[in-house]
């Protein structure tokens, strides 16, 4: 089966404008920008036969360019980085049995959550998509739990059933837990990683459906698929000892730099 890999990067984000650009310190002291960090994140994965940017932004093109990735352009209408993978790999003229959303905001993605990813939507042929779920320590929980606290969205949660579909996605800690747990601790609570692996036939026909009120409640893409009757994978991903977050805030800057000082990432 080939593989493409498709990072959405869009500058006018409504969070964090120019979030693609910004630079993060590795632990030697390089300094790369958010896109960079997630482009050689990217050409790690095993078994990829083509890694492109897809954006709809000139900054982002040149800088891209500039570091050695393969870019496609796409127009602003693309709502989010599903459309904006569906758009790409279209604009490549289709022809992939599977494609990946690595969104440009994860630079800490280990390959292995992605060729997972894979395999599990490989295995799974009555799955439409499937996307990586890890179980949250206890320290990562109290991290997530902090965020809400202070108003700011610092993950997704995911909850499943026991054949691992989905049956739900949000903002929100869920399952609600009043257990404490140690820093190291396994919780009951599964943090969504931000990465898809797609057939093209429903990516495809994503752009075609309404946004549902879900979606609109939560702004979680993913919540399309679940609301138009489409089986999502949940596959579950080991940390391996990594640490893992997303940037969604210019408070996850340093968060983002420490962990690659512990964890030894230029």
């Amino acid at each position: 089966m080939s593989v493409l890999v498709v990072i959405p990067a869009r500058y006018a984000s409504t969070r964090y404008p120019g979030k693609p650009l910004v630079p993060l310190t590795g632990a030697g002291g390089d300094r790369r920008t958010l896109i960079e960090r997630s482009w050689r994140a990217a050409m790690q994965v095993q078994g990829v036969d083509r890694v492109v940017v897809a954006t709809d932004d000139d900054r982002i093109r040149e800088a891209a360019e500039a570091f050695g990735a393969e870019v496609v352009m796409t127009s602003t209408d693309c709502a989010n980085g599903t459309e904006r993978c569906a758009e790409a790999h279209a604009a490549l003229g289709g022809g992939f049995d599977i494609v990946v959303n690595l969104q440009g905001d994860a630079p800490l993605t280990p390959h292995w959550f992605v060729e997972d990813l894979v395999q599990g939507l490989r295995d799974n042929p009555d799955a439409d998509i499937a996307t990586p779920v890890l179980r949250c320590s206890g320290g990562m929980l109290a991290d997530l739990l902090e965020d809400r606290k202070n108003d700011r969205v610092g993950g997704t949660t995911a909850v499943f059933s026991a054949d691992r579909q989905a049956l739900y996605f949000s903002k929100e800690v869920i399952p609600f837990t009043a257990k404490s747990y140690g820093t190291d601790e396994p919780s009951p609570v599964f943090h969504h990683v931000g990465v898809y692996a797609y057939r093209p036939r429903p990516l495809g026909e994503y752009a075609t459906w309404s946004v549902g009120p879900l979606e609109t409640l939560e702004g979680l893409e993913q919540l399309r698929f679940l609301e138009n009757g489409r089986r999502v994978l949940c596959v579950e991903v080991e940390a391996r000892g990594r640490q893992f977050w997303e940037l969604n805030n210019p408070e996850d800057v340093p968060k983002l730099e420490k962990m690659m000082a512990q964890m030894g990432l230029e």
